[in-house]
């Protein structure tokens, strides 16, 4: 494991995607909310959340980390045959959070392959990929052909850093 004790803590980052082809009837259910299972969309959105609370017991010589927020998009496009699978993670640390929100992004995608394998078993996951990351010495890093891609089809909401919280102002005596 790399020692990371002497790095200062900072912001960290990370925005990761994964798409995972269906059928479209299989989406067609997944939209209506009618597989069995339940909604297989909020059911992802959670196991992406606790998967990045919990990706240092599933990797090995990587950092337990405090994280500050999780986040997990989850969206069916019909007309493209893809469920599309944004995570976010964000963490003041002193080491990056990158394998926190593929993590996140993966173990959601596995989510509604499980929820909807009994209509679909040739279902594929297609891509997963980190889309950026921010903080750390390396700074700032986007994957540079995720604009363009992002042009082409439907994406799912985007998570900017958040803004600094106002100082509290003291109560008038």
């Amino acid at each position: 494991m790399i020692d990371v004790g002497e790095k200062e803590r900072t912001s960290r980052i990370a925005v990761a995607r994964a798409e995972l082809r269906c059928s479209k009837e299989a989406l067609k259910l997944l939209n209506e909310g009618r597989l069995e299972k339940g909604d297989a969309l909020a059911a992802a959105r959670i196991s992406g959340i606790m998967a990045a609370k919990h990706t240092p017991a599933l990797l090995p010589l990587c950092h337990t980390i405090a994280l500050a927020g999780a986040d997990v998009d989850v969206a069916a496009d019909e007309p493209a045959g893809l469920v599309r699978i944004e995570a976010r993670v964000h963490a003041i640390e002193r080491t990056g959070v990158e394998m926190e929100a593929l993590t996140a992004a993966c173990a959601a995608a596995l989510t509604v392959y499980d929820m909807m394998k009994r209509h679909d078993r040739g279902m594929e996951l297609i891509s997963l990929r980190l889309v950026r990351k921010s903080g750390g010495r390396s700074g700032e890093w986007h994957r540079p052909d995720e604009e363009a891609r992002a042009r082409e089809t439907a994406s799912t909401a985007r998570w900017e850093e958040p803004a600094p919280k106002a100082a509290k102002k003291p109560p008038k005596p």
